[in-house]
């Protein structure tokens, strides 16, 4: 038993310090028992938004449970580590792990891991990496305006930014993902002169969603500017990975799931990048077993689309159009299912469509099938320029119906 306080102030710190336990919020779930975006929702979210899941009942989310889970914003994890008394006892005392200098000093661990989602998920308008594709495109730095240069440039410094604050906040999933922004962000910075570090981010990725161990120093490493590797550095991996037996206490294996898929796909880029077209489509095949059983719905049909498609560019650029070709139609497939079945995204559906044959007008091009090829890319580009007609005619509909909407609920007063 510890000293009691004799002085009035003293005996303030200690009732100030004790928690009221009828004021704590319900204890968090076993980490079993949560699905993320697994499980459907029986209705959408909101009215007029999601999709319905392709071939069984129920809609998908959009991704929201699975992003609570990665972000966590409600210390599950932190909550069974330390026990409930323990974490509150800590969290009143601002004792929790979190970024105390710096312009994010006057934020809560709360307000921290808010920003960091944004670092990790927010897309400008104008950003060209935007939209659900993960289909890897090579690409030339020196063929860019300063304006572009300095875009990329940014969006590295963010995902570097974000690797920093996950290592503040000890959140090893946004580390993971951070760590395949790296990867992304590097290689469509620095083009092929960037994929081995870009690389190097992809397997550290894959290193924390995984069951064993890896070393948080050689992690931070990423996050510097330059960052330079000692070779005579002796690693020390002493953190659980997040398919860590020790880890699966505290956090269902989804997480490692989202995490591994991610920094997988990356992989697979970066080794695209390098010329490796062999390991690259190797890496890219070992994300299909993690998606076996995941709902059909655009969100996560656009992952198998991406993985398809990159697959079929590795055997492109070997020159094999056959085999590149059945990885194409597969994708195209995919994009089909969206457009005639009921409840699926159309547009989600005719863009992974118009991928898959933009990607087969290229296959044809490098081996020398330019007629096929031009006669191919002709209908991409018809089909899209009909395609951005139609989304900006729905997009007038929808702003004249809430304009209608508006006038409706606040009629003019006559007279007035």
């Amino acid at each position: 038993m510890g000293k009691k306080a004799k002085s009035k102030a003293g005996q303030k710190k200690a009732l100030d310090r004790k928690i009221d336990k009828s004021s704590l919020p319900p204890p968090p779930p076993k980490p079993e028992d949560e699905v993320g975006s697994a499980k459907p929702l029986d209705k959408p979210a909101l009215p007029g938004t999601g999709f319905k899941v392709l071939g069984e009942e129920g809609y998908d989310d959009g991704g929201v449970a699975d992003l609570s889970l990665l972000i966590d914003l409600e210390d599950s994890v932190q909550r069974r580590k330390r026990g409930e008394n323990e974490y509150f006892t800590a969290l009143k005392a601002d004792l929790l792990p979190r970024a105390t200098r710096g312009p994010m000093a006057k934020m809560t661990r709360r307000e921290q891991k808010v920003s960091l989602a944004q670092l990790l998920f927010s897309e400008d308008d104008d950003c060209e990496d935007k939209g659900p594709s993960e289909v890897y495109v090579e690409q030339d730095p020196r063929d860019e305006d300063d304006a572009t240069v300095k875009h990329r440039a940014d969006r590295l410094a963010q995902a570097r930014a974000a690797l920093r604050l996950s290592l503040l906040l000890r959140e090893p999933a946004c580390a993971s993902l951070s760590l395949s922004e790296l990867c992304k962000r590097k290689l469509t910075q620095a083009g092929r002169e960037g994929a081995d570090e870009a690389l190097r981010c992809a397997d550290k990725a894959i290193e924390i969603a995984g069951p064993g161990f890896w070393d948080s120093d050689e992690v931070q490493l990423e996050a510097e500017d330059n960052p330079m590797l000692d070779p005579k550095y002796e690693k020390n991996a002493t953190s659980p990975g997040l398919a860590n037996p020790t880890t699966l206490k505290l956090l269902p294996l989804r997480v490692s799931q989202l995490c591994m898929r991610s920094a997988l796909l990356q992989r697979g880029n970066a080794l695209a990048a390098t010329g490796a077209e062999a390991e690259a489509r190797e890496t890219y095949e070992c994300v299909f077993p993690i998606l076996e059983g995941e709902p059909r719905c655009a969100r996560v049909d656009w992952e198998r689309h991406s993985v398809h498609v990159n697959i079929g560019n590795t055997f492109a650029r070997t020159g094999d159009f056959d085999a590149a070709d059945k990885h194409y139609a597969i994708a195209e497939a995919l994009g089909k299912d969206h457009i005639n079945e009921k409840g699926g995204s159309e547009d989600d559906g005719r863009a992974m469509i118009l991928c898959a044959k933009r990607a087969r007008s290229f296959a044809l091009k490098r081996v020398g099938r330019m007629d096929e090829a031009k006669t191919l890319m002709g209908e991409v580009i018809r089909q899209k320029m009909d395609d951005d007609k139609a989304a900006a005619k729905r997009k007038e509909e929808e702003a004249a119906k809430a304009a209608d909407g508006d006038q409706a609920a606040n009629p003019a007063i006559e007279g007035a």
